[in-house]
């Protein structure tokens, strides 16, 4: 790796990038440096921006995690991927001997690293990371579509996790990013997917993406999903709203026995109707990040174009001007998926 000095953004707090030049980490034992193309900005990004991480972060972090590239460089003792191959970053360094390690459960170890939150991350020309974390890429994949990855292969594992089958009925309560792409990877699973949203212009997107939708402050939610299914219900529920009113609904829309997925976080402890896990018997499935395996259906979905990622991809800015991008999507009502273009395609 030839590189003397990158570009990066350094997120400096009070809302605000500094956009400077640096010197590349070069890849040491196990690492690999990765030459970055794309990276998303996602809604952890956005609580950073908003200064709600500073404890974690700190004022001198470069963020991002979304991201796809090419091979730059590789460390001592590291096989399986050559200069220019094109990869995406799954971004979890775990410790390798906590209870969750040792049980197989690396990706929710206890000391987990995430990386580009708790290290620097990808919003900078050339990123280094443990050649553990690397995913390779069909060559057929572009690479603004493959900035994708990460989100998909949350909602490939918040799928797995639910155990759904083909035919059953889907509820999707909240149709952000999160909500819609879990909402696709459903569908391309076989279900029957509604989606309960409020916001006009995400109805719209969901709508535009062929979707069932909902709108519950002007409709009834319940009332509609029963309808739609002979007064059954969902079989499985993803709450992605992070809301009460998201929280109070999937317990109201579900069958008998169905599986709900809590993938919001709330930032405050909802109250839950427990009544209804006993007199239905439902069951209530935790979900964080993802897996290996995740990634590679991830990575199989949106080269199949399982997901539609020119629909998602609602705006590409440079990385000179990651702090209008930022405060754009910080206003917009539109926007679902905006991405930073930190180097040139492959």
């Amino acid at each position: 790796m030839t590189d003397q000095t990158i570009t990066a953004a350094f997120y400096r707090g009070d809302k605000s990038f500094a956009v400077e030049a640096t010197a590349p980490k070069q890849p040491g034992p196990g690492e690999v440096a990765v030459r970055i193309a794309y990276c998303g900005i996602c809604g952890t990004d956005m609580h950073v921006y908003h200064g709600n991480m500073d404890a974690r972060v700190g004022l001198n972090r470069i963020i991002g995690h979304e991201m796809s590239g090419t091979v730059a460089a590789c460390g001592e003792g590291v096989s399986g991927f050559e200069v220019g191959q094109k990869v995406v970053v799954r971004p979890l360094d775990h410790c390798g001997d906590c209870p969750a390690c040792n049980a197989g459960h690396q990706h929710i170890c206890h000391k987990l690293k995430f990386l580009g939150l708790d290290t620097d991350g990808a919003m900078q020309e050339i990123w280094t990371v443990p050649a553990h974390t690397l995913h390779l890429l069909p060559d057929e994949l572009r690479l603004d579509h493959a900035a994708l990855i990460e989100p998909v292969a949350v909602a490939c594992h918040d799928v797995r996790l639910s155990g759904l089958q083909p035919g059953e009925d889907v509820v999707v309560i909240g149709g952000g990013p999160i909500g819609i792409l879990v909402a696709m990877v459903a569908r391309d699973a076989g279900g029957k997917v509604v989606i309960s949203e409020v916001n006009p212009h995400r109805l719209a997107i969901a709508q535009k993406l062929g979707f069932d939708t909902v709108n519950p402050a002007e409709q009834d939610l319940k009332a509609q999903i029963n309808t739609r299914t002979a007064d059954k219900g969902a079989d499985v529920v993803f709450e992605v709203s992070g809301t009460q009113p998201g929280v109070d609904a999937m317990t109201a829309v579900a069958a008998t026995r169905a599986r709900i997925v809590m993938v919001a976080i709330h930032a405050t402890k909802p109250q839950i109707d427990l009544f209804q896990f006993f007199w239905r018997e439902l069951k209530l499935i935790g979900a964080r990040v993802y897996e290996g395996e995740d990634y590679e259906k991830a990575i199989a979905i949106i080269t199949s174009g399982g997901v539609d990622a020119e629909t998602v991809i609602t705006d590409v800015s440079p990385l000179s001007d990651i702090q209008a991008a930022f405060e754009a999507l910080d206003r917009s009502p539109t926007a679902m998926k905006s991405l930073i273009k930190v180097g040139e395609d492959a």
